[in-house]
């Protein structure tokens, strides 16, 4: 017996030897996808006081299975619904200047209920949930990831995941560091366009459309949110970079790494006084402690981005703090995690949850897949909890504020180091 606990104490080390060095790897090989590449044709215990107890906890939920059954439970409950693959053939005059890639795959998933409609019966139209991808990821890769598809089927949405063309990437990154994406083009054009087709083509709900995404796709989700907010109801970001102080690969990267300096509160500044009619966007940001990749100080300067651009329609004064603790045992097993959330009456608007020792990976996801770890708690149903909370409203106004109208925000510059100290 003895020699069993030693032989697994030092299994255990080694272990956690080799997840420090792959997290190293991940981190040294993170300039290197940014970098262009030629490109290739595609192929076929709670804080809060008693006086806040009632307000709504964005986070609950149930965590993910232990990996030893991860296996069994894929075979017995594959999603029932239609899973598809398609093209989105975008107008000419909506494609990137020099783009190669002529059209955007995508795959689109129909929860069983949906097909039932088809026959007639009633219902009032799905929600759409959009789930963008990270680099070296694929569709098909994001959606095993995140089990949303089995979701999709409890609970009655849609799911749509648009794909990056190898053609315009050979690393599948989606270009959100760009100066033209930054300011509403490129790739937030093309997916805003095939949002709004495929919810058209299937007759889904036009005021529960969600958007979603890991890493370089949650920047991108969060630039399309930005520029979009008619369009989209509410936005979940999962290990995502602040926003609008990027305009090459290598200030992408050194954002990554280090955050954004005092530039952060700068670009959101900037984005309200050039959008003031702006409608507000609730937001859910996840981020885990250990990410060498996207480093946890880009999760801290984008809450206060968030807050900035939100600011007229939250009315707590300070956030509401929880913390759930970890379970190392047991049929869920989970890290643990704490979270901010930030109120409009008693409605969750804003919500930063940090998970302890979790990786640059989807938390609570499908460990057969990379970037994805089956340790909850679950990412997936911490954000459709919280996008089930709102709507897309005809007209939306803060409080304190007169009538207004939901506007696309103006096209606004970066802000760069050079700006900044000119």
């Amino acid at each position: 017996m003895r020699k069993s606990l030693s032989s697994l104490w030092l299994r255990s080390v080694r272990q956690l030897g080799k997840l420090g060095k792959v997290q190293a790897r991940q981190g040294r090989k993170l300039l290197k996808t940014l970098l262009p590449v030629t490109p290739r044709p595609t192929a076929k215990g709670r804080n809060h006081t008693p006086s806040q107890q009632a307000l709504i906890d964005p986070l609950s939920g149930v965590a993910s299975v232990p990996p030893v059954i991860e296996r069994a439970i894929r075979r017995t409950t594959r999603p029932a619904g239609q899973w598809s693959k398609a093209y989105f053939h975008p107008p000419a005059e909506s494609l990137p200047a020099g783009a190669i890639a002529k059209r955007m795959g995508y795959w689109l998933y129909l929860p069983s209920r949906h097909v039932w409609d088809a026959y007639g019966d009633t219902h009032e139209p799905m929600p759409l949930v959009v789930m963008l991808h990270g680099c070296k990821q694929t569709a098909t890769d994001i959606a095993t990831a995140t089990r949303l598809n089995a979701l999709a089927d409890r609970k009655g949405f849609a799911v749509l995941y648009p794909q990056q063309s190898a053609a315009a990437d050979a690393h599948r990154c989606w270009h959100w560091y760009q100066r033209d994406t930054q300011q509403g083009g490129g790739d937030v054009a093309l997916i805003a366009s095939l949002i709004d087709r495929v919810r058209q083509q299937h007759g889904l709900d036009a005021s529960r459309i969600y958007l979603a995404g890991l890493s370089a796709g949650a920047a991108l989700a969060n630039l399309i949110a930005l520029h979009h907010p008619a369009l989209i109801a509410a936005v979940g970001l999962h290990s995502a970079p602040v926003f609008g102080t990027t305009d090459s690969p290598i200030s992408a990267y050194r954002a990554m790494q280090h955050g954004a300096m005092l530039l952060n509160t700068e670009a959101a500044r900037e984005f309200t006084r050039a959008a003031p009619q702006f409608p507000g966007m609730p937001t859910i940001v996840i981020h885990g402690d250990g990410d060498s990749v996207v480093r946890r100080i880009n999760a801290r300067q984008l809450v206060e981005q968030m807050h900035i651009v939100n600011a007229p329609w939250i009315s707590s004064a300070h956030p509401v703090a929880r913390h759930h603790a970890g379970r190392a045992g047991g049929r869920s097993p989970r890290h643990g995690y704490r979270s901010l959330t930030y109120y409009a009456g008693r409605k969750p608007y804003l919500v930063q949850c940090d998970i302890e020792s979790l990786g640059h990976a989807w938390s609570g996801g499908d460990g057969s897949v990379d970037y994805s770890t089956p340790a909850g708690p679950n990412a997936t149903l911490m954000m459709w909890n919280f996008f089930a909370l709102h709507r897309r409203l005809p007209a939306a106004s803060p409080p304190q504020a007169g009538a207004g109208a939901p506007v696309e925000m103006p096209a606004v510059s970066p802000v760069t180091a050079t700006e900044a100290t000119a």
